[in-house]
């Protein structure tokens, strides 16, 4: 999650990212190879693009050649740490903050700690934390380890229309909600709930008459659209103000994150607990007591959707993930549709 500031009373988000890529062949300049078991993707379940990444290294199957650390819902203003591991530290890169990983590399890194990030395993150091291109790359540049029946999740063909849709996600709805939540005067506020709910009202038309975004299959547009429908009523709504309806409120959409939440890799990667205790335990600018509200009523999303009436197939001529490695999969007791084997089961 990229750090953010006020800007003439407008949230900026701070888009400087280290930019280096992990790619089939490593040839280009700031370019690292693929190669299994060499790199970790650092995450935590809280933040919403680190979700995404979680999610596409799961619909592929790269659980084997790309490991995973889980840092832990909250942060200070120094660094995510590790502390739902043992001691406090990460077991495979052996540190208790993310930002030793960052400080290997760079000393004295000057911007903020974010997730998620690629350390490589061998010199602690940080490879890449740019997010956006980073689950691409998981997709077209990790090919040769995917698992069989692994979906396409960026389609050649539709590369042109989906970048233009996931840029309008990302400025509209992916950052529209933090431009809400972080806005510092009225009519700051005003402006960006409305460029929300443009959004939101555009991709319902867009949505009622097709399965997923980009039409009959899942792609990467689907999965950044997602982490934020998930947390949207339980943190959006109220905590950053966007109150025009709960996602609950608005069919089309709500029927769509409830197909996906029941699709393998969505739902079953969505920990309700940990992204309620980041946002309000965190952001004290906003919610000053810490208090983290009970709700809401999680019920709904076992509700039937009826999706499938528009027909598509959610992962073209692929098939869904089986269950989760058991270290890596969200208790029940934050997800009440996960159950034992991992998977959503509504």
């Amino acid at each position: 999650m990229g750090k953010g500031s006020y800007v003439e009373d407008d949230f900026q988000r701070d888009t400087t990212y280290i930019e280096d890529r992990i790619t089939a062949d490593g040839a280009g300049e700031r370019e690292w190879p693929v190669e299994p078991g060499r790199y970790r993707l650092v995450v935590a379940r809280a933040c919403p693009w680190a979700n995404r990444a979680i999610i596409v290294r799961r619909l592929l199957g790269l659980e084997d050649v790309l490991s995973m650390g889980l840092c832990g819902p909250t942060h200070d203003a120094d660094s995510w740490t590790f502390d739902l591991d043992p001691g406090g530290v990460d077991p495979v890169l052996g540190i208790p903050r993310l930002k030793d990983a960052y400080e290997a590399r760079f000393p004295g890194y000057p911007r903020g700690i974010t997730v998620p990030a690629v350390v490589e395993v061998a010199s602690g150091q940080v490879v890449t934390n740019d997010f956006a291109p980073l689950t691409l790359d998981l997709s077209t540049q990790w090919r040769d380890h995917h698992r069989e029946g692994a979906p396409d999740l960026y389609p050649q063909a539709l590369r042109p229309e989906m970048d233009a849709v996931m840029t309008r996600v990302y400025t509209e709805v992916n950052n529209g909600v933090y431009r809400c939540g972080f806005a510092g005067t009225q009519g700051a506020y005003e402006d960006a709930y409305d460029r929300l709910f443009t959004a939101l009202d555009w991709l319902s038309d867009r949505l009622a008459g097709q399965r997923y975004l980009m039409g009959d299959t899942i792609t990467e547009a689907d999965v950044r659209l997602f982490t934020t429908l998930a947390r949207f009523d339980p943190v959006y709504h109220g905590h950053f103000k966007c109150n025009r309806q709960k996602l609950s409120e608005q069919p089309v959409l709500w029927a769509y994150a409830r197909d996906l939440f029941a699709t393998p890799g969505f739902g079953d990667t969505t920990d309700f607990v940990q992204i309620k205790s980041h946002y309000y335990e965190v952001h004290t600018d906003i919610n000053p007591t810490g208090v983290v509200p009970a709700g809401p009523d999680l019920a709904g999303w076992a509700e039937p959707h009826g999706r499938e009436a528009l027909g598509g197939r959610p992962f073209g001529d692929g098939t869904p993930p089986g269950p989760p490695p058991e270290g890596e999969r969200v208790p029940t007791a934050h997800n009440p549709h996960v159950g034992p084997d991992g998977l959503v089961h509504l």
